[in-house]
């Protein structure tokens, strides 16, 4: 696979301490919060997580991408919302990996629209071009 060159507009920059039972900041002080393991991973949950914060970036990009394919095909979706579900697990390899479930509620236009919609947000999205072929992403309509 060839990696595509792409004219950046913008880079974002964080930084962690201690891991995933620390602290993660963004070079602009905008972000700044504190991470733990969630309890099911034996952490005590008091902070956010690495996976909290993908499936906040990734819904809120997919969002934004299916805007512009909706732009593209004069579709009404105000209203709409994206909600990202982010899951954590062992692979069989020994290390971690991630699976994502992307759903969309998309009240003006019919299943069918929505479903178009979903999909054609999904080749546009850059979370979605970053894992693709990665990780398992489910796309589903509300």
């Amino acid at each position: 696979m060839t990696i595509q060159k792409i004219d950046v507009k913008y880079t974002a920059v964080a930084t962690a301490e201690n891991g995933r039972d620390g602290r993660v900041a963004s070079d602009d002080g905008k972000l700044d919060v504190v991470v733990n393991p969630p309890k099911e991973m034996g952490g005590s949950g008091a902070g956010t997580n690495p996976e909290q914060l993908f499936a906040a970036g990734y819904s809120a990009c997919f969002q934004g991408a299916l805007g512009v394919v909706a732009r593209r095909e004069k579709a009404d979706i105000s209203g709409s919302t994206v909600t990202a579900k982010v899951g954590i697990g062992s692979t069989e390899a020994g290390g971690f990996g991630l699976e994502v479930e992307i759903t969309a509620s998309i009240p003006n236009v019919d299943t069918a629209t929505a479903q178009s919609l979903v999909e054609k947000a999904h080749e546009v999205c850059p979370y979605s071009n970053a894992t693709r072929g990665n990780i398992k992403v489910d796309l589903k309509v509300a």
